[in-house]
């Protein structure tokens, strides 16, 4: 006898919606026998829809993997041009080395009328907190 799934299992394993797999049966797409007030859909139908094997129950951590960001902009008033240069190359340098993390990106940009500095970083949270660092130590009041 063939294994059946519930349409909730099937839902699960094709990456639908309930609703989904029940409209599926319900207009003849996916064969499948009415059990009381449940419907069984067998491995061999699932596997004519699909058009190969029953496919596997996603893993949890496969389905969702965690991503986190950080979005960051550091503001700097009256910095020379010298010192925003140095501030930019020293950030730029720091990223492109090896890093274990996601890709930072980073982006500066100087406003000569008015000497303000603005470094905006996206990335993740270790790596920004690491460059929010080396920020804060470039422009430690000597």
């Amino acid at each position: 006898m063939s294994e059946l799934y519930s349409v909730e299992q099937v839902a699960e394993r094709l990456g639908l919606h309930v609703k989904t797999v029940r409209n599926y049966v319900r207009d003849g797409r996916l064969k499948a026998v009415r059990i009381g007030k449940q419907y069984r859909i067998a491995a061999e139908d699932l596997a004519a829809l699909t058009g190969g094997p029953v496919p596997a129950v996603p893993r949890e951590d496969a389905r969702r993997t965690q991503h986190v960001e950080v979005s960051t902009v550091v503001a700097v008033d009256a910095v020379s041009r010298h010192d925003a240069d140095r501030v930019t190359t020293l950030v730029t340098a720091a990223i492109s080395g090896p890093r274990d993390g996601e890709p930072i990106r980073v982006q500066a940009a100087y406003d000569e009328q008015r000497a303000r500095l603005r470094v905006m970083l996206l990335g993740g949270p270790q790596d920004t907190a690491e460059l929010l660092r080396l920020i804060d130590a470039i422009l430690e009041p000597r």
